[in-house]
């Protein structure tokens, strides 16, 4: 395996902001909403996250490429990122398990991407400045053709993704004979989720976005799973109304990430678009009930409102950052419905917050 010689690519930021830099992965051009993972390790799962879908990922973390892909190491069928920026991209790697490198994987996927360049500062503009769309392209270095190109770029801002990244068809994943059944809406579900289910005696029927509730109730499930997803949940709305009519039920429901955003308008608790997101392996959230510190996956751009939570007579502040003190967990009161913004199934880690799968378990036990 021998190193690759590189084209020069070019990224501008809706800013204005411009980078030089080296193609990885396919020549061409891409757009998409910029955002910043601080996690040391799992940058295969990161890229086959749903939920990244109409984003360019930004790596902090140096050296990228080196442990090579794994193919049971992935979140979805397919990379779901719109594009790639790293600082040190390795063409060579060194786990002897890997089958082949990070740069093919990406040739593969036609994702586009731009290497050696300051990350650094451009992780500091990005959180001084806030999230923003950018492209990267091997094609075009004039800066008005590739403002053009950013102009076509939509705002994450009132976008609905979920039903782009859904599947299409529904599935099973678990043993027919597990002691639950459990209706897994998928929003942009991540592979590691459904392992932390049906690793626990639930058998999961997985529905396409838009199915009606009561195609759902037809297969008379006794837990609701809410999963995590892309874009913004408000404008949702076929979603919010599935999820209140859950609720009606009173059948267990947890929901992660995007579902816990859905759970929160489902209960008329407002969410808002953040200045630049959490994204990473080591967000430190507090649990409100036990008094415990949990340190997190998170890979979210939007989040719920903390006074609106607050004024809900109906519902429970349960987990909250401790960076910024935003909503990472809610409980309703008379309901058996919780939720939490961050990722309990974590893969590759880390794993202190899987107690909560544990929690929809007993949950629907006690039903």
């Amino acid at each position: 395996m021998t190193y690759i010689p590189r084209k020069e690519a070019v990224l501008l930021l809706e800013d204005g902001t411009f980078f030089k830099g080296l193609s990885i992965g396919k020549p061409g051009t891409t757009g998409g909403e910029l955002c910043f993972n601080t996690g040391m390790t799992g940058y295969q799962e990161i890229y086959t996250d749903p939920s990244y879908y109409g984003q360019i990922v930004l790596n902090t973390t140096a050296h990228i490429g080196n442990y090579g892909i794994l193919p049971e190491e992935v979140e979805s069928a397919s990379v779901k990122i719109s594009g790639l920026i790293v600082k040190t991209f390795s063409d060579i790697y060194s786990r002897n398990r890997a089958q082949e490198s990070l740069q093919k994987y990406l040739e593969k996927a036609g994702i586009i991407g731009i290497s050696n360049l300051d990350t650094r500062a451009l992780v500091r503009h990005v959180r001084s400045k806030g999230a923003m769309n950018a492209v990267i392209s091997t094609e075009y270095t004039d800066p008005q053709t590739l403002r053009s190109v950013l102009a076509e770029v939509p705002n994450m801002n009132g976008l609905e993704l979920a039903s782009s990244v859904s599947t299409k068809e529904p599935y099973y994943v678990g043993e027919p004979t597990a002691p639950f059944k459990v209706a897994v809406m998928d929003y942009g579900i991540k592979t590691n989720i459904l392992k932390q289910l049906t690793s626990r005696g639930c058998y999961c029927k997985v529905f396409p976005a838009h199915t009606s509730f009561g195609e759902i109730m037809e297969w008379n499930p006794e837990g609701f799973f809410i999963s995590n997803g892309p874009g913004d949940p408000a404008v949702m709305t076929y979603a919010i109304e599935t999820v209140k009519k859950m609720l009606e039920t009173n059948i267990p429901l947890f929901g992660i990430c995007l579902g816990h955003q859905l759970l929160a308008l489902a209960c008329g608790i407002p969410t808002f678009k953040m200045h630049h997101g959490h994204r990473g392996l080591n967000h430190p959230v507090k649990n409100l009930i036990t008094g415990r510190c949990e340190i997190t996956s998170q890979n979210h751009g939007f989040s719920v409102s903390i006074e609106d939570v607050k004024k809900n007579e109906e519902v429970m502040l349960t987990h909250i950052n401790l960076n910024d003190h935003t909503v990472e967990g809610i409980k309703l009161k008379n309901k058996n419905a919780f939720s939490v913004q961050y990722h309990p199934e974590a893969a590759p880690g880390p794993h202190d917050s899987r107690y909560l799968f544990d929690d929809f378990i007993s949950m629907m036990q006690k039903r």
